[in-house]
């Protein structure tokens, strides 16, 4: 039986409210697919009796397991490469002369899913000459706690190193875990995660002096990245750099400006 409209309205609500993405007309088939497993696991073989369920208590685990299943969670180890190499190459050595006297540096990856992006920014800063021996805090956000305990755990299957990493970082920053592969202490040394919600105002994180925060603007309206951006800039150092997806910018957004890397940008606060 299709999923009644009262339903789909009702989650569609719920989860532009919890976490600001969209989900337009012609999605039920999406929120189908990705609630009915949690529908069956709670013993409702009706979908909609289920939504109504959370529907009369929507701040409790059924309606953040609601809203979790329904954000995306792609990602791969150094997506796109080019944001990795221009940190590599010309953001670092710059925060390394910048950074001298403290020999300390910061970054945060927000919407961190299950944990690529900070570990391939770790292993980056991990094989960087330019701050070779520097204490580095990675911090890793995210709003759900299923991706957040993935990213705590640092174990990957075959499949997911396979997608992205190179065979010489695989076999210099991981160990073989059976038929899987764990993060080296090292790496997971420099990062710890926490749940995050960019919707919200944002608790007391200190100064960062790069963001990672990819692959996320693009489900919001042109209201909603505005105010997260200016939560961003907050928290961003005034010489810090800030990287946003491939499909995304801060065109028509004030106070950044762009900078080419490569196929890509990065992003500065305009002073």
């Amino acid at each position: 039986m299709p999923l009644a409209a009262q339903s789909f309205s009702f989650v569609q609500d719920l989860v532009l409210r919890e976490s600001a993405i969209v989900l337009g007309p012609g999605k039920e088939y999406l929120v189908e697919s990705r609630l009915g497993p949690l529908a069956q696991a709670d013993g409702s073989r009706d979908l909609d009796a289920w939504i109504d369920g959370v529907r009369r208590f929507p701040t409790g685990p059924a309606g953040r397991a609601l809203v979790e299943a329904l954000t995306t969670n792609e990602t791969s180890f150094f997506r796109d490469v080019d944001p990795f190499t221009h940190l590599r190459d010309q953001v670092l050595p710059t925060l390394a002369k910048a950074r001298g006297g403290s020999r300390r540096l910061r970054i945060w990856c927000g919407a961190c899913s299950s944990g690529q992006e900070p570990y391939s920014v770790a292993m980056t800063v991990a094989d960087s000459p330019a701050v070779a021996g520097w204490h580095t805090e990675i911090v890793g956000t995210d709003l759900s706690r299923a991706m957040l305990e993935r990213c705590r755990t640092g174990r990957y299957s075959q499949l997911e190193v396979n997608r992205g990493l190179p065979a010489t970082s695989l076999v210099k920053h991981f160990v073989r875990d059976g038929a899987g592969w764990q993060v080296s202490p090292a790496l997971k040394a420099m990062a710890r995660f926490s749940e995050l919600n960019l919707m919200r105002p944002l608790p007391p994180m200190g100064r960062f002096d790069v963001v990672f925060l990819r692959n996320v603007l693009i489900y919001f309206d042109v209201q909603t990245k505005q105010a997260v951006l200016r939560r961003v800039a907050d928290v961003l150092a005034p010489d810090g750099y800030l990287y946003l997806g491939a499909a995304e910018t801060t065109l028509g957004l004030t106070g950044w400006e762009r900078v080419p890397a490569g196929r890509s940008s990065v992003y500065r606060k305009v002073s």
